[in-house]
């Protein structure tokens, strides 16, 4: 049906400002949420991978992983671009033993936050199962999560037995 008279203007600014409000109030919800992830068609996180010392065979939990420490770099994408860390972790007995993460941000809030991840990500893998270590968020940051979780997966790979 095509309409033969106009819309009144007053009521076209009106259904504007509440479509462009509800789309604002759902892009918060969403960012929540999607922070864990990269959006649809944005790069996903990706590792290369650097095994170093290699010892023992440990067996306990769900796999089996040769003692050593193991290296892999893990990127994920931030609003303003792709960034990158480099995770180690030392396995003894197929429990991390020690973790170190080195940030190469690009961007000034990226650092802040590889900083912050940096700070808190001891507490939550030294100690754990090596199968077990999957963050979300770590002292607020999000995003660097999905570096490291591709990094111990590509650890994962490197350290199976």
């Amino acid at each position: 049906m095509i309409r033969t008279t106009a819309v009144p203007r007053p009521l076209r600014v009106t259904a504007a400002a509440a479509s462009v409000a509800g789309l604002a109030l759902l892009a918060g919800c969403a960012g929540a949420s999607d922070a864990e992830e990269p959006a649809a068609g944005a790069d996903q996180p990706s590792s290369a991978t650097t095994p170093a010392a290699g010892g023992s065979t440990g067996s306990a939990g769900g796999g089996t992983y040769t003692d050593g420490s193991y290296t892999a770099e893990g990127s994920y994408q931030t609003p303003e671009g792709p960034e990158t860390i480099t995770v180690t972790l030392t396995i003894a007995s197929d429990a991390v033993s020690d973790v170190e993460v080195v940030g190469e941000p690009t961007r000034r809030e990226s650092k802040q936050y590889q900083e912050e991840f940096i700070g808190g990500i001891d507490d939550l893998v030294v100690g754990k199962s090596l199968d077990d270590i999957e963050v979300d968020r770590v002292a607020g940051s999000s995003l660097t999560s999905g570096g490291f979780n591709a990094a111990v997966e590509e650890i994962r790979t490197d350290a199976a037995a």
